[in-house]
């Protein structure tokens, strides 16, 4: 059932029409007419889960544990190789309950990547400490995404109908892990809430994965013929929104801005917001299911070119000063602040 279900995600990600807003164009950055700076001395190296990565940039969760899905992993991991930015793999939860042709989707990735690429492993806020061990174990992870999706599981006929223990269910993955531990959630946004609570119980790395991004609401009701979710589809935290609320937590939180993140310029918003990375999932899915590898490959190289173009034209020659650059908040990104 379950690989059965990843391949419709796929399917239904491909075929969702509805667009929400991220909100990152209520952005405002300032040009620079004098950045004093040489192109070819912009650099966009960076570190994440202590290891250095050549651009603020995470392959974010896609997807795994069926046949179909090992071809995309792999040129994922490929792509993740060639850029030397990290990957998150897709939930793990099949692999503690399927066959074993499930483990080559994920191997891959690793198999790819090698002992100096950043690997992250993924399973559900419901998953245990030996779960954790498990799929750590199954992609050699650096640190392992626990995933929240009340508003999926809700969304599905099979789905969860009980979240009840799942923060207290964290604290012991936390406190029972040797690795970082990223919670994240799955494209309706963490609030400054949420991340408090989180960070309570020793979670130091959260993905908000705001809404205008990959809708599971929507993917989900492509698979539900019962019921009509349509207008819950704009239901959700916009990532502009959630990225500037959990930034007011404590310095030592690390965020990663996912949700709707398609281009240079809101990458370079994520960072200017306080990201440390911005993750990319279904934009990178379209090119590489519509073009293949090389397609996908232009797309990222574009990326780069323009992320290095803009931090150019706002005079900040490395990620560190990206960081301290000063923004204006307008439009209803202002009024919800």
């Amino acid at each position: 059932m379950r690989k059965k279900r990843k391949k419709e995600h796929v399917e239904n990600f491909l075929k969702t029409s509805y667009r929400g807003d991220t909100l990152f164009d209520d952005i405002f950055l300032e040009h620079n007419a004098l950045p004093d700076l040489n192109f070819l001395d912009i650099d966009t190296k960076t570190s994440f889960l202590g290891k250095t990565i050549d651009y603020p940039i995470i392959i974010n969760a896609m997807t795994g544990g069926a046949e179909f899905a090992h071809g995309i992993n792999r040129d994922l991991s490929l792509l993740a190789k060639e850029f030397n930015i990290p990957m998150a793999v897709g939930s793990e939860t099949i692999l503690l309950c399927e066959d074993e042709a499930c483990k080559e989707s994920f191997k891959v990735v690793r198999e790819n990547l090698g002992p100096k690429g950043v690997v992250m492993a993924n399973l559900s806020g419901e998953a245990t400490v030996e779960d954790v061990k498990i799929a750590l174990d199954m992609v050699e992870g650096d640190a392992i995404q626990i995933h929240l999706n009340p508003a999926q599981e809700l969304s599905m006929e099979e789905g969860d109908r009980n979240f009840a223990g799942i923060l207290k269910n964290i604290e012991n993955i936390v406190k029972s892990t040797d690795k970082p531990v990223i919670v994240k959630e799955v494209g309706f946004g963490i609030s400054k809430n949420v991340a408090e609570r989180l960070y309570s119980v020793g979670v130091r790395y959260i993905d908000v994965s705001g809404s205008g991004g990959t809708n599971f609401i929507e993917i989900e009701n492509l698979r539900n013929m019962n019921m009509d979710l349509t207008e819950l589809y704009s239901w959700g935290i916009p990532t502009a929104l959630a990225l500037i609320k959990c930034r007011e937590l404590q310095d030592d939180l690390k965020l990663i801005a996912s949700g709707g993140i398609k281009n240079s310029t809101d990458i370079v918003k994520s960072i200017v917001l306080g990201a440390e990375v911005a993750g990319i999932s279904g934009e990178l899915l379209s090119y590489l299911v519509h073009g293949g590898y090389e397609n996908a490959k232009k797309y990222l190289e574009e990326l780069i070119y323009k992320l290095k173009m803009i931090m150019l034209l706002m005079g900040k020659k490395n990620i560190k000063e990206l960081r301290e650059s000063d923004y204006k908040i307008i439009g209803d990104l202002k009024d919800l602040i």
